[in-house]
């Protein structure tokens, strides 16, 4: 009995450092892709790669498709000068080159303000704040301007911003630096590069061989933004997924669960809405949806939102855990919380290189922690009344 048990300990320590290994291997590999915006080489290499560590350890996978239309910035700017600034087209902008002065706009971007600035024949250029961004653009085009600079209100690049209809005018966003350095009369060259069409999403599923209704299932999601890496947001999330997975591979809880991947939720929450819509008899048998979506940077401490049963059992089961309201919507579990199933989010806050280059970096402990509230929780669940099949 003293020798088995000192085997298992062993056996619990190399489990342990195999998992630090293998995240910090994935997290390695799959950073080295880039950003993996839906639809790119980026996007299919992480894929594959993630695919193989399923594969693997003895998974059976499936790639699920799904398209839908989406507008895409090809390389947006404003030229001042010698000087090439960098910016994004606001999604709905027309495309288009324009050539002209700016005129600076006061205020918030109402038909009044357009009008004092006299922004006819020129590049307007105002803050974003108050007004919606397709209010100001409509705004600055019955105001006659050619184009229209949207400045940041906050630190940081005004990425992936959205006039939520289409407006026939080239819109740019840009960051407060940027801003600054346009001046009144000034000359400038505005180019807004984009483009209107399908893309295709690609969502994997892994399971185990004759698993065909799940009592739980495992997301998050693995694609990013155009021009962040996407460390926290949102391999972070998909790591501790597949670590799931591997903790998982040799217990019974494998054989009660789908991990799934899902693709194109940067775009709209579209892999899990088409994840939900084609496998309705799967779905409708859960008994919980765990999403996990950026749990690497403590920006704050790891928290749980969703079904209030399952919050309650999160918490008890792992008392250090915060509940937390909002991101209701923000992240695939509504789409799963949206067909009755109950949902349990883990997230860790918006930390400052959201959506960003920066965001590079993640701490394997947290989602080991992560990953360790999730299984603590799991056993709860499992443990609290048996499931109704």
């Amino acid at each position: 009995m003293r020798q088995l048990g000192m085997r298992a300990v062993l056996g619990a320590l190399l489990l342990g450092s195999t998992a630090v290994a293998s995240i910090e291997n994935d997290f390695s590999a799959v950073l080295k892709f880039g950003p993996r915006v839906t639809g790119t080489p980026a996007n299919e290499g992480a894929r594959t790669y993630l695919e193989g560590q399923f594969r693997a350890l003895g998974y059976t996978t499936r790639r699920e498709t799904f398209s839908y239309p989406r507008f895409d910035d090809l390389g947006s700017d404003v030229r001042v000068g010698e000087r090439t600034l960098r910016g994004f087209a606001l999604q709905g902008s027309a495309g288009g080159e324009v050539s002209a002065p700016v005129a600076l706009v006061p205020g918030v971007g109402t038909p009044e303000d357009f009008r004092g600035a006299n922004v006819r024949g020129k590049v307007a250029v105002v803050r974003r704040g108050q007004l919606p961004f397709a209010q100001k653009a409509r705004n600055a085009l019955a105001a006659g301007a050619r184009g229209l600079v949207v400045v940041n209100n906050t630190d940081g690049e005004l990425r992936s911003g959205t006039l939520g209809e289409r407006v026939e005018l080239p819109v740019l966003g840009v960051s407060t630096t940027t801003g600054a350095g346009l001046q009144e009369g000034q000359p400038v060259t505005l180019a807004v590069r984009v483009r209107q069409g399908d893309v295709r999403g690609v969502n994997v599923v892994a399971y185990k061989a004759g698993v065909t209704r799940p009592e739980l299932l495992f997301g998050a999601h693995m694609d990013s933004v155009a021009g962040a890496p996407g460390a926290n947001d949102n391999l972070s999330g998909t790591l501790a997924v597949l670590d799931l997975a591997r903790r998982s591979v040799n217990t019974s809880l494998a054989n009660r669960s789908y991990f799934v991947l899902f693709d194109g939720e940067e775009d709209g929450l579209r892999g899990s809405r088409a994840f939900v819509k084609d496998n309705a008899a799967l779905v409708g048998s859960l008994r919980a949806m765990f999403n996990f979506d950026m749990v690497g940077v403590n920006a704050d401490p790891l928290g749980v939102s969703g079904d209030g049963a399952l919050v309650n059992a999160a918490r008890e089961a792992v008392p250090t855990l915060q509940a937390f309201s909002g991101g209701g919507g923000g992240s695939d579990h509504a789409s799963f919380a949206q067909a009755g199933v109950a949902t349990l989010f883990f997230h860790t806050g918006i930390d400052r290189n959201y959506h960003q280059p920066t965001d590079t970096v993640l701490d394997p402990a947290l989602i080991r922690t992560t990953v360790d509230a999730a299984q603590k929780t799991v056993d709860a669940v499992l443990s609290a009344a048996p499931a109704s099949r």
